[in-house]
């Protein structure tokens, strides 16, 4: 029987800090690892947070030797993650918000967030998206925040193809509510299955709302992270049924 395991991880980043970012990374990774995930999608800018002031000295490239040790750890547990941080393509070339995909075959793919929220202009460029990623019989496209705000976003996804559509976003207390209410409409419009990745903690002098969630094709919610603070929201598809649990992160 095959067996689709999807998970959000809802992370908890220090701004700036990135060892100490990584060792959460890894943490997280290896416990998705423990539940059968395939495929862990973390929020946006996940491994700085979401600090738009200091992303350009944080900035670094896709393959650069400082994220190898997450791609071997992505290897060794057979686990795809996407991962998201400020990212130069080009030395000295604009800073893009980025979201990695660590393959489990040890491949490298970049997605870069096309749509920017207002203000983001003055650290970021857009970027130009990325291609979905193929799961055994399903495909799923990624979106970084704003991106989801753009219908034509979501709609050309599933034009690619896309029956999951994965969001690592920021979404504070004031916007969930709009912004959850938007990506369940989604996955209902087009029969698609929807993941949300939100930050667990504080970043960027925003209260971010955690309530990582995911809804099925028919828009009804499988199941969401209660509030903030670290968790793993994992769905698993077995024979075309999908069913979703929380588990909870300790320190």
């Amino acid at each position: 029987m095959t067996v689709l395991t999807l998970a959000a991880a809802q992370s908890v980043s220090i701004a700036g800090d990135w060892l100490g970012n990584l060792a959460r990374h890894q943490h997280l990774m290896r416990l998705a690892a423990q539940q059968g995930v395939q495929v862990l999608v973390f929020p946006e800018l996940s491994l700085t947070g979401y600090e738009p002031q200091l992303a350009a000295q944080l900035a670094l490239a896709p393959d650069a030797p400082q994220l190898q040790p997450l791609r071997d750890l992505a290897r060794e547990l057979r686990l795809t993650a996407v991962v998201g941080l400020p990212i130069r393509l080009v030395e000295d070339g604009p800073v893009l918000i980025g979201a990695l995909v660590l393959a489990a075959d040890g491949s490298l793919a970049v997605y870069s967030k096309q749509h920017l929220h207002a203000g983001e202009e003055r650290f970021f460029a857009p970027g130009s998206g990325g291609a979905p990623l193929q799961l055994a019989e399903a495909r799923l496209a990624l979106a970084v925040c704003a991106d989801f705000c753009h219908a034509s976003h979501v709609q050309a996804a599933v034009a690619a193809g896309a029956d999951i559509y994965a969001a690592g976003v920021l979404i504070s207390e004031g916007g969930y509510a709009a912004d959850s209410a938007l990506l369940q409409g989604y996955a209902r419009e087009h029969g698609i299955v929807l993941l949300m990745a939100n930050h667990g903690g504080p970043s960027g002098g925003w209260a971010c709302a955690g309530r990582s969630a995911i809804w099925g094709p028919d828009g009804q919610l499988l199941g969401a992270v209660e509030g903030v603070g670290e968790a793993l929201l994992i769905a698993r598809c077995v024979a075309g049924q999908w069913q979703a649990q929380v588990v909870p992160v300790a320190g």
